[in-house]
């Protein structure tokens, strides 16, 4: 062997954003081919670099992929959402821990972002909280969110809140986190208290350390109302912090400050949970007291109201299913179910 090869450096490994290296034979880093990353890794960076990472709220598996197709990193399943989605109910703790579940897989099915679930006080107690958490890293959830209320719990921005003890949500913490550090450490844990309401911002702060100390890898001061009240939270919580914006049109009880801000604090994550939930609720509203109104019971040309036949098809992936047709099936069956048709979805035929 020459010198020449003896003094030969050897090739640096690419490694992914999670630190590992990059798969064998990849041409492009395995980041941005989306094929080795683990979510729960890429959430965990993300919020570790406390950028203030915009994490929306979903309330089914169709507005997770809107979020997704609209460039954000992430996505936070909003209980709020799935109690008006599914019960048309107000979120004051009707909602089936299974049918979260239920919901949570499907939307984690819909999409190849990171996505955290919202188990609301648990399901129980710390045993019941555990036993969730092996469910959620089993589905690929990358994160969730547990809460310090009482049950039956509401959303952080309604009256008539009411917690457990510290000491008890950090048991509850503690047994999350062992099922966490065994099966998937990256797996996120967003501890929320709804202390604020109740006790102020001393308590509220006591209780995120004291959460973080237990094992939660985020802090989470729902209901927190002030610019001053979230720089004072970032500086004395002693781990990644929270901050929920609602709606990011009105905060509700929160002040709304523009990102940019909440990333110069060193904010871990943004949560947006109601917007998907109430853009929904305002938009069918308008249409079909619209369409009420006309003399004519249509809307002829107004197409304003909506998307496309072809824009909806294409969005929720129907060419694709055109394509394995074409592949798996029969080609005298594919022929004989489309008569010849080139499109999957026809156009209109001509007057």
């Amino acid at each position: 062997m020459s010198d020449k090869k003896k003094s030969a450096k050897p090739k640096k490994e690419e490694t992914c954003c999670c630190g590992e290296p990059a798969e064998a034979k990849k041409e492009e880093p395995c980041c941005e081919s989306k094929t080795c990353c683990k979510k729960t890794s890429t959430l965990r960076k993300a919020i570790m670099e406390r950028r203030a990472v915009v994490v929306p709220g979903c309330h089914d598996a169709f507005s997770a992929r809107v979020i997704e197709k609209c460039g954000f990193e992430a996505i936070q399943i909003s209980g709020y959402g799935l109690a008006g989605s599914l019960l048309a109910r107000p979120d004051v703790g009707l909602v089936q821990m299974k049918d979260v579940l239920d919901m949570t897989w499907n939307i984690v099915q819909a999409v190849n972002i990171p996505v955290m679930a919202d188990v609301d006080t648990g399901g129980g107690n710390a045993v019941n909280a555990a036993w969730i958490v092996e469910r959620l890293i089993a589905m690929g959830v990358a994160g969730m969110n547990i809460e310090d209320q009482i049950f039956p719990k509401r959303c952080g921005h309604m009256a008539g809140k009411e917690v457990i003890s510290a000491e008890e949500m950090s048991g509850k913490i503690r047994a999350c986190a062992q099922v966490r550090n065994r099966l998937d450490k990256d797996f996120i844990i967003n501890a929320r208290t709804d202390v604020f309401a109740i006790s102020g911002l001393d308590e509220a702060i006591r209780r995120c350390n004291m959460y973080l100390e237990a094992g939660a890898d985020l802090a989470f001061i729902d209901g927190i109302k002030t610019k001053a009240d979230v720089e004072r939270a970032v500086k004395e919580v002693k781990g990644p912090l929270s901050v929920n914006l609602m709606d990011a049109i009105s905060g509700m009880k929160t002040e709304l400050i523009p990102i940019p801000e909440l990333a110069k604090m060193g904010v871990g994550r943004v949560s947006i949970p109601v917007a998907s939930i109430m853009v929904m609720h305002k938009a069918l509203m308008s249409f079909f007291t619209a369409l009420k109104a006309s003399p004519t019971g249509i809307l002829p040309g107004q197409t304003q109201w909506i998307s496309s036949f072809e824009e909806y098809t294409d969005f929720v992936g129907l060419k694709e299913y055109k394509k394995m047709e074409d592949e798996f099936l029969p080609k005298e069956r594919v022929e004989t179910k489309y008569h010849g048709t080139a499109k999957i979805v026809e156009d209109k035929p001509k007057a």
